[in-house]
């Protein structure tokens, strides 16, 4: 069962990433929508793994001694 559901998200994902690049090369208004809603998930998905990451810390990674050594 797990299998499957992590199969059905995987297809979701790559055919999410062909509609972005449909949708780049001047596809159908519908694979825009698609593009549209893939990038938001992927930025959501990065907003969520740097809370996360400045979460754990108590800081961010600059103040972590990530910066520029001054």
């Amino acid at each position: 069962m797990t299998l499957l559901i992590l199969s059905g998200i995987l297809v979701l994902v790559v055919a999410g990433c062909a509609c972005v690049v449909w949708a780049a090369r001047g596809g159908p208004r519908w694979t825009r929508g698609v593009a549209r809603a893939t990038l938001a998930a992927g930025d959501a998905a990065r907003a969520v793994q740097r809370a996360d990451r400045k979460g754990r810390n108590g800081n961010d990674t600059t103040a972590a001694g990530g910066g520029d050594g001054a």
